[in-house]
């Protein structure tokens, strides 16, 4: 069962990365989140997850698996990790909210590390 979850939501983004930028869909929400100066592209509204597409992948440094934070204003709004990655695009899932929370444009996005 497992492997079929990661199966469908490797298949969501993979879909994800592949809707243009400017596609007609009402569960595409255009978001400006910043990643090392890239910004996030889309978040796709899902049954089975939540996928913000990034508009930055390897050629920014990001790697499958990272877990990176959104923040808004300095203060924690969500964490996503990276689960499909392009040249110049990555999906991530959304792993936590705060309470109330949800991510939105002008958000910012940096890569989790260990402090």
């Amino acid at each position: 069962m497992k492997r079929f979850r990661n199966l469908v939501l490797s298949g969501l983004a993979a879909t994800a990365l592949a809707v243009a930028p400017g596609a007609a869909s009402g569960q595409v929400i255009p978001a400006a989140l910043s990643v090392r100066g890239t910004t996030v592209r889309q978040i796709h509204a899902a049954r089975a997850a939540d996928i913000v597409v990034l508009g930055a992948g390897f050629e920014a440094g990001l790697r499958q698996g990272m877990v990176c934070r959104v923040t808004r204003a300095g203060a924690p709004v969500a964490e996503i990790v990276l689960v499909d990655l392009r040249p110049r695009a990555a999906a991530a899932l959304i792993l936590t909210l705060e309470n109330g929370q949800s991510i939105r444009t002008g958000d910012t996005v940096s890569v989790k590390t260990i402090s």
